[in-house]
Formats: structure tokens, sequence, C-alpha cells
């Protein structure tokens, strides 16, 4: 699904990402845990072409291709999805108009049938069941207004309606009170399967309680070093990452 070769990347002559090695396959979910500043949200926004990053060396190849040289917009309709830490508000641009236009771009994409109005409310009205969204939000602007929860929310109803290959959730879990993590871990649970895969990055152990990824990787001044099972974030819950940085 995914391999990041030897990546190195800059942002403004700085150095951040020193070689950064990783293979996702199909179904699995990878945990990215680190300090700020470990270069954690540049490897993601890396992968979901945001720009002002300078690639140095290394690549990254999703279903076989290089994603350097392809827009943001051609990734996601390739099935890349991002998750972002603070959700852009879009004032003025309704939920549903907005929700309807993403799902029908990237069902033109995959040379499927658009949907209509009616085909779509049917769709999100199932959709919003499993990140417990009222249904009066699809009237409102895109974040407008949402609490912090409300908005993580509205992330993985995105990422549920839009059907992505690899989901990147950054720091997801942040400003999220105990229900809304669970609503949010829920969404996620119930859209894994062997067909898609995930990278999280998350800075506590309490959102993987609930994931339950398959890898850990501790990335620490822009390397990978430290992989493990679950077992891991549990030893840096208690120990922290000082241990790792000797």
């Amino acid at each position: 699904m995914l391999k990041i070769k030897n990546l190195h990347a800059s942002i403004d002559g700085k150095s951040i990402l020193k070689g950064i090695n990783l293979n996702i396959k199909p179904g699995e979910m990878h945990a990215i845990m680190g300090l700020n500043g470990s270069g954690k949200s540049t490897l993601a926004n890396i992968i979901s072409g945001r720009e002002g990053y300078a690639i140095t060396k290394g690549d990254v190849i999703y279903q076989n291709e290089s994603l350097l040289e392809k827009s943001p917009e051609t990734r996601a309709l390739d099935g890349v999805f991002m998750s972002f830490q603070y959700p852009v508000v879009i004032p003025g641009v309704n939920m549903t108009y907005f929700l309807k236009a993403a799902l029908n771009a990237h069902r033109k994409h995959r040379d499927e049938e658009e949907l209509d109005a009616i085909g779509f409310l049917k769709l999100i009205r199932e959709k919003i069941k499993a990140v417990d969204i009222d249904e009066k939000y699809l009237k409102r602007a895109v974040n407008d207004g949402f609490s912090g929860g409300e908005k993580k929310r509205n992330e993985i109803l995105q990422m549920i309606t839009l059907e992505p290959k690899l989901s990147i959730l950054d720091e997801t879990d942040s400003g999220l009170d105990i229900d809304a993590l669970k609503i949010v871990a829920n969404g996620v649970n119930q859209y894994r399967s062997s067909e898609n895969s995930f990278l999280v990055i998350t800075h506590y152990q309490r959102l993987l309680n609930y994931l339950k990824p398959d890898f850990i990787h501790v990335l620490i001044d822009g390397k990978i070093v430290k992989s493990g099972d679950m077992s891991l974030a549990s030893i840096l819950e208690e120990k922290g990452y000082a241990w790792l940085e000797k």
C-alpha cells in the first residue's frame, strides 16, 4: 500500500526528516509516536502533498507509484485521506454540498456513476450514525461553529464517506474528551478492513487502546528509533521518550 524509502526532507533549509523507512501493507494500521518537533506531522504532510517541504532524498511509493510529483488533489482522488490535527473551517460552504461534491469527484475518478441528491442523502444518513453526528449538522457550514470534538467527528465522517485506501490521522485525539474519543475510535474501527490501511499519529496511548494498531513506531529527531507492537505504547506511557534518546 505505502512504502517510504530513505525519506529526507527539510523546510526553510532546516532538516526535519533524516531517513524514514516504513512499509504499510493493505489492512494494516501503523502508529507513529514521538515528542513535539520530531517530524510526525511533517511526515503526514509530505504524504498528503502539502507544499513547502523540500524532499532532499528518498521516495514515497503508494500503490506502486511515487507520490512526490502528484498534486494533493490527485493523491486524494487516488485514495489518500488526511484527517487534520486542526480541521479547517469553511464558512459559507454547506456540509451536505461539500460531502456530496467530494464523494462524486471520487466516484467520477473511479468511473462510477455519480449520486444524485436523494441517493447521497440516503447514504450520508447511514454514515453519520457511525460518528454520532446529528443530522442537523448537515445543514451547517463545514466546521463553522463546531466544537473541537464535533470537528474531529466530522473528519472521520468525511473519511468513511469517501472510503479512502490510505487514511492518515494526524493527532485526531487531541482535544477530545473520553466520550468523543470513543466515538472517533469507533468510527475508525468500523471502517477498518483488509482493503484499507491507516497511519495514526499521536502522543498518547489512550487512542491506541481503542484502535489497537498492528505496529507502533517511535520518531525522534527525524528518525524511527524503535518499532514494536502495542506493548511499546505501554512502555512509552511509563518511561516517556528519554530512554530512547540516549
